[in-house]
């Protein structure tokens, strides 16, 4: 991807691309952009670098699209950049955007151009070929998105999962490295979840639907498929941090070594998840990761007890990314951002985080709003409820107008109440994007 230009401005930010396994893409006829950062990094006086990440939902287009809107709404906080200018007089910052295959359930090609009938061979083969892609492309998983979709294709809402499909969900789920752990929960939540069961996923289903893609093609019978997919990217956007994401950073540090360059990470729904693995790491191994300046989670879907010492629900486990507090990687403040109404964290991040949870009222009060609530819930996302758990520094306070100050604090946790800023948006994610916004990013700015 060349060097991008933000419109109506004369700010530019490096796109680095990976693949699904977390390798930087060869593909680029500019060459590789890591390597362009590094050089940038050592010939300029870089004093601020800001990396941000995309959540699901984004290819190569529409990933520029939104880091073009993302930067352009901070640039538009003229503001915050004059105090940033006069805080720091030398204040020159390096943008790097994050791409990362991140499309879990393909709704275009389940839109109205795809037939999706007994006789749409063709666009059943196309399927098998796009979920072999995002799930796992093996003779046993081919065979059995064969069988999952070709049924699915002659009978989209069976009274019942058939016996065959029901079996070809769970061959699936095992070629796709999610059938012993649902949620990919020892990695990300830290929670097991159950046996991945399409057939109660599917009852559940007929009876309170939830959408997790476009249920208009195949009916309620490759809802099973669209959550699978759905936990791949979740996996995915973890390996993606912890391998390409993690390695962009420490050789990024290292080419800055010898200044004071400060370091602020973002993300957005699963990009919390990426920038959280990057700094995490993948073990307790990983030293040559200074500590960053600021980070920002802006309506994360993930778990409320990444940062935990102890998941009350499980206490003798850590949440995945604890290591970030433990081991001090931030040393200024780590935000996210909370909205009611963001339905895709605050209703179907919950429900799809437990084959048990799709029973209808089966989540029952799981996710409270309720102000000065102690008991949280065992399955939710930061971007509903915020950062939680035992030990941590943590303080709520409602997001400010772009005109007014905050007072963060260098090693606490700041929850921001945004449902009066994140609140517009249809279903089925309400609200989900609904953050470029100038309270956003000054935030963002006041966190930096």
């Amino acid at each position: 991807m060349p060097i991008e230009q933000i419109p109506d401005s004369d700010v530019r930010y490096y796109l680095v691309a990976f693949d699904a396994e977390g390798r930087e893409r060869t593909d680029d006829p500019a060459g590789l952009m890591s390597e362009r950062v590094g050089n940038a990094l050592q010939d300029q006086a870089i004093t601020d670098v800001f990396i941000m990440s995309h959540g699901w939902r984004a290819d190569v287009p529409s990933a520029r699209r939104q880091y073009a809107a993302w930067i352009g709404a901070m640039l538009a906080c003229t503001d915050d950049l004059a105090r940033m200018r006069a805080t720091r007089p030398d204040f020159r910052p390096l943008v790097i955007g994050l791409h990362w295959p991140s499309e879990p359930f393909g709704n275009e090609e389940l839109a109205a151009g795809v037939a999706f009938g007994a006789s749409s061979d063709l666009d059943t083969k196309w399927l098998v070929d796009r979920y072999a892609e995002r799930l796992a492309d093996t003779p046993a998983a081919r065979a059995a998105l064969e069988t999952i979709i070709g049924t699915a294709a002659a009978n989209p809402e069976p009274a019942s999962l058939p016996d065959e499909v029901e079996a070809a969900y769970a061959v699936l789920a095992r070629e796709s490295g999610l059938a012993e752990d649902l949620t990919a929960a020892a990695s990300i939540d830290c929670e097991k979840g159950d046996p991945f069961d399409a057939q109660a996923i599917y009852r559940a289903a007929q009876a309170e639907p939830v959408s997790f893609g476009d249920t208009r093609a195949g009916g309620i019978a490759l809802l099973p498929l669209r959550l699978l997919s759905y936990h791949k990217m979740k996996d995915r956007a973890k390996q993606i941090g912890e391998t390409g994401g993690a390695s962009l950073l420490a050789n990024a540090q290292r080419a800055t070594a010898q200044r004071e360059t400060r370091f602020h990470l973002m993300g957005h729904s699963f990009g919390c998840i990426v920038v959280s693995a990057m700094l995490a790491g993948a073990g307790d191994g990983q030293t040559d990761v200074r500590a960053v300046n600021s980070v920002v989670l802006v309506q994360g879907a993930m778990s409320i007890w990444s940062l935990a010492a102890r998941i009350p629900a499980v206490p003798e486990r850590a949440g995945a990314f604890h290591r970030i507090v433990r081991d001090r990687r931030v040393a200024g403040p780590i935000l996210t951002t909370m909205s009611r109404f963001d339905t895709a964290v605050a209703d179907a991040y919950s429900r799809a985080s437990l084959a048990g949870a799709w029973v209808p009222g089966g989540l029952g009060d799981q996710v409270s709003f309720e102000p000065g609530q102690q008991n949280w819930p065992r399955y939710a996302a930061i971007g509903a409820l915020g950062l939680r758990g035992e030990g941590l520094a943590i303080e709520n306070l409602d997001m400010q107008a772009a005109t007014q100050p905050y007072s963060f604090q260098p090693g606490r946790i700041y929850n921001l109440l945004s449902s009066h800023v994140i609140r517009e948006g249809g279903p089925p994610s309400g609200a989900h994007s609904d953050f470029l916004k100038p309270e956003v990013g000054h935030a963002v700015w006041e966190a930096a």
